[in-house]
């Protein structure tokens, strides 16, 4: 990571006419204030991989660079991870601790019951199956908000294992913004709750919109979590965050990349391919009669004609199911298999498709793939 292209940009951004530069500027200021009073070593930053985050870093390292001069010195952070996270958020993760030099501490907690770290909403009932944990420790703290802010049990928890830990720290960057849940009262800088541990709650970006988080993100070519790329614009738990369904690409809004007969089912099964029947010419000569269209554009895979399919023990157990072509992928060590599928009215089914996050134009919709209150069944006793 170039820390020092990370401070012109983020610094350049903040000087420029660009309509985002003024919370840019707000953004760096605040960040500048908070290391002025506590100092780099007493300050951490709050970390889950989310977009918001993700921004806050940026900032905070160009600061370091800029400012303090010691960015090469890895960055106190924190993570409190949502009971049942995604695979996909967790590499994400361990990628920008490597690429930013982040000292992540993860507060893991022992209970055997998964306590809410995000705000929480009362009045919602616990599963039967949950009182009946040996872990269960009564219906407020799975339901009840935990002080003013209506933080979790779990995030309170947390904190506490963190200022155990860590009990120099005295300040923690936080990448809430003014939409947020219980958000809308909070200014820059704000202490806990009494009954939490003492840290002050730093926000740089309160009042940054949605729209504004990612013409930052992609302004600047910062990397974030693959997941929104695939239609999620706010990441909790696996079993309460879905992809937001006013990004969902409609029958209309693919009419031109529907395929006719095919579904191609990768072996990479996060990855989707569509057959189009109609190929430019130039790319028929040595392939089949199929080219594929991966869900990057910018990626074309070709089907290729497979003879005899049992000569791979690997398809042996799927040869009732596939269809009469091997698609090779321009990625050699992907291979796609083609399966034949009962045409719809649109011409075949296909799973659902959504638009990036980026591309939500009602902020307001941002957790409308959220479900609010879901708790997870207790895990089976072994």
């Amino acid at each position: 990571m170039d820390y020092q292209k990370i401070a012109s940009d983020v610094y350049n951004l903040a000087e420029s006419d660009e309509p985002i530069a003024l919370l840019v500027r707000e953004a760096l200021q605040v960040i500048e204030q908070c290391l002025d009073q506590y100092g780099q070593d007493h300050v951490s930053l709050s970390f889950n991989g989310g977009k918001d985050c993700t921004v806050l870093l940026h900032l905070y390292a160009a600061v370091l660079t800029r400012k303090v001069l010691s960015a090469h010195k890895p960055i106190f952070a924190l993570y409190i991870p949502d009971p049942s996270p995604f695979p996909a958020l967790e590499e994400f993760i361990k990628i920008t601790v490597q690429d930013y030099l982040l000292d992540l501490f993860t507060c893991n907690l022992s209970s055997d019951i998964q306590l809410p770290v995000e705000s929480v909403t009362p009045g919602v009932s616990t599963p039967t199956a949950l009182k009946g944990s040996n872990g269960y420790i009564g219906h407020s703290l799975q339901t009840q908000p935990v002080g003013a802010a209506r933080g979790g049990e779990g995030m309170r928890r947390a904190l506490e294992l963190y200022k155990l830990r860590f009990p120099d720290i005295q300040a923690i960057l936080v990448g809430t913004r003014r939409t947020d849940p219980h958000g809308t009262t909070l200014s820059y800088r704000n202490v806990t709750d009494p009954g939490w541990p003492a840290f002050e709650r730093v926000n740089p970006i309160i009042n940054w919109a949605y729209s504004d988080v990612w013409t930052f993100l992609r302004k600047l070519n910062v990397p974030y979590c693959t997941l929104y790329n695939e239609g999620y614009t706010s990441l909790g738990s696996t079993y309460n965050t879905f992809p937001n369904p006013a990004l969902l690409i409609t029958n209309v809004d693919s009419s031109n990349t529907l395929p006719s007969s095919l579904t191609t089912v990768a072996n990479n099964p996060n990855a989707m391919c569509l057959v189009d029947p109609t190929p430019p010419k130039s790319f028929m000569n040595g392939f089949g009669p199929f080219t594929i269209i991966a869900d990057n554009p910018d990626q074309t895979c070709f089907a290729d004609p497979v003879f005899d399919l049992r000569e791979t023990e690997l398809l042996r157990s799927s040869i009732e199911t596939l269809g009469p072509f091997q698609v090779l992928a321009s990625d050699p060590s992907t291979q796609c298999y083609a399966e034949v599928n009962d045409k719809s009215a649109n011409g075949v089914n296909l799973l659902p498709r959504y638009r990036p996050a980026y591309e939500l134009q009602d902020g307001a919709l941002e957790r409308a793939g959220r479900v609010s209150g879901a708790i997870p069944l207790a895990k089976p006793e072994i």
